[in-house]
């Protein structure tokens, strides 16, 4: 069980490095088609299934799928740890099923487990809880399970670049530590150091509360217009600054997902009744 764990894991990220939409740390989208966007999943594995249901990626052929912070939430085993990596093992056959169009973006807890710093969720520190679910389950072989998954983790690209002038990664700097960022990120090999605070991976999947200012000078650095984050909890699964950015949350029952169509202009009004309540889908 756990070298099949491993092997779908090393699976993952052959699919992830190969993916015919990657250019180095950025997906860039095709001119046709549409795109499913989700949130932050966080082993909600029912929203998972709805996420995946509603995207009916068999049939249609032109259709993408963005997935983002698949670990930390979820169902717990019986001494409370954490099972996400039961969600992620799902979301990794999925990447494999079609690895040309399903796409990971690297999110804040991937960096966090990656590093093995603690990161909080409900009052819980999310890698302890995960590892010791991994210990139970896997014994002496979920150090290898550990490993894989850090390095799948690691193999994810950092944002999704669409033909509409819409950006999509799971956060982006803020605003003290905009002055920090290097924008070649995107266009060269990702470093281990690049995840560790205070370095740019670190900053894209961690920043908060960007304000309009910002926004618009990261729009013109990254020749974008409208934005699309997770990372930040929306009660009521999604929030937009009613300028140029949506953030929208799967991981609960409020959670939302986005669908845009890649031939069609946006504006952020556009966008927002584009938002689809993942509740509504069976």
């Amino acid at each position: 069980m756990a070298e099949e764990f491993v092997k779908l894991l090393e699976d993952g990220i052959a699919a992830n490095e190969r993916d015919k939409c990657r250019k180095a740390n950025l997906i860039v989208l095709p001119k046709a088609g549409d795109v499913v966007v989700a949130g932050d999943i966080h082993g909600h594995k029912r929203n998972f299934e709805r996420i995946v249901s509603y995207s009916k990626l068999e049939e249609n052929p032109d259709r993408h799928l963005v997935l983002q912070e698949i670990i930390h939430g979820g169902p717990e085993d019986e001494q409370g740890g954490c099972l996400s990596f039961e969600v992620l093992a799902d979301a990794v056959r999925l990447k494999i099923e079609y690895p040309d169009r399903v796409h990971f973006i690297l999110a804040n807890h991937d960096t966090a487990f990656i590093n093995n710093s603690d990161v909080m969720k409900n009052g819980k520190e999310m890698n302890t809880a995960m590892r010791e679910a991994m210990q139970r389950r896997y014994g002496q072989d979920a150090q290898k399970i550990e490993s894989a998954i850090e390095r799948f983790l690691f193999s994810q690209p950092l944002a999704v670049r669409c033909p509409n002038r819409i950006w999509i990664s799971h956060s982006l700097p803020s605003n003290r530590m905009l002055e920090k960022f290097d924008f070649t990120i995107f266009d060269r090999e990702l470093k281990i150091s690049d995840i560790v605070r205070p370095n740019s991976a670190y900053l894209l999947t961690w920043g908060r509360g960007q304000s309009s200012e910002s926004l618009k000078f990261i729009a013109a650095q990254l020749d974008a217009d409208l934005f699309i984050l997770g990372h930040q909890v929306q009660e009521s699964g999604w929030m937009s600054n009613d300028e140029n950015l949506i953030i929208i949350d799967s991981q609960h029952n409020h959670g939302h997902l986005l669908r845009i169509d890649l031939k069609a202009e946006y504006t952020i009004k556009k966008l927002v009744d584009s938002l689809i309540p993942i509740a509504s889908i069976y």
